[in-house]
C-alpha cells in the first residue's frame, strides 16, 4: 500500500472511531480513546487533525456529507411525503442522544446552505403533494428538528425519540 493510501485509510479510520467516541462521550471524548479505537497512535490522530475541535468539526462535516447524499437519494423518491418524513427522521437521528452533536446539528442546519437547500426541496415537494402543511417553512422545520433532538437528551427512555418524532410529523401533516 502506498504511503498516501495508508494515510487516507488511517484518516478514515480515525474519523469513524471519532464519530463513535463523540456519540458516546460528547465533549469529554479523548483523542487517546479515538486513537485506540482506530488502531493508530495518538500522533496519527494529530497529524490529520491538529486539535480535538478540528477532529470534531471533521466528524460533523462527514455526517453532513452523508446527509447530503441521502437527501439526493430521497429527492428521487416518487413519494414526496415519505421522502420528507424519512429525511426529517434522518436529520433528527443524526444527533443521537448527545448534546454536543445536537448543537452541531443546530449550527449546521441554520448555516449550511446544502442542508437548508436539501430540506427546502424535500419540503416543497411534500407540500405540493399535500403531505405537509403549506404554512410551514424551512425555519420551522429546523426549529422542530432541533427541538426533537434536544427533547430526548434528558431521559434514558429510548422509545421517547420515536414517539416524539411521530407527534411532530403528525403535526406537520395537513388537517
Amino acid at each position: 500500500m502506498s504511503p498516501r493510501a495508508d494515510a487516507l485509510r488511517n484518516r478514515a479510520r480515525v474519523l469513524a472511531a471519532a464519530d463513535e467516541v463523540f456519540v458516546e462521550h460528547g465533549s469529554t471524548a479523548s483523542t487517546e480513546e479515538v486513537a485506540r479505537r482506530a488502531g493508530v497512535g495518538v500522533g496519527t490522530v494529530f497529524r490529520h487533525f491538529p486539535t480535538k475541535e478540528a477532529l470534531r468539526d471533521a466528524v460533523y462535516a462527514e455526517r453532513l456529507r452523508r446527509v447530503g447524499e441521502e437527501a439526493s437519494r430521497l429527492a428521487d423518491n416518487t413519494d414526496a411525503g415519505a421522502a420528507f418524513h424519512e429525511f426529517f427522521e434522518l436529520l433528527a437521528g443524526t444527533s443521537g442522544p448527545n448534546q454536543a452533536l445536537t448543537e452541531a446539528l443546530a449550527a449546521s442546519a441554520t448555516d449550511d446552505q446544502d442542508v437548508r437547500g436539501s430540506l427546502g426541496v424535500l419540503l416543497d415537494r411534500a407540500q405540493r403533494a399535500g403531505a405537509v402543511r403549506s404554512d410551514v417553512g424551512v425555519d420551522e422545520v429546523i426549529a422542530l428538528l432541533i427541538g426533537a433532538t434536544q427533547a430526548t437528551t434528558w431521559t434514558a427512555d429510548v422509545s421517547l425519540r420515536g414517539r416524539t418524532l411521530n407527534i411532530i410529523l403528525d403535526g406537520l401533516r395537513p388537517h
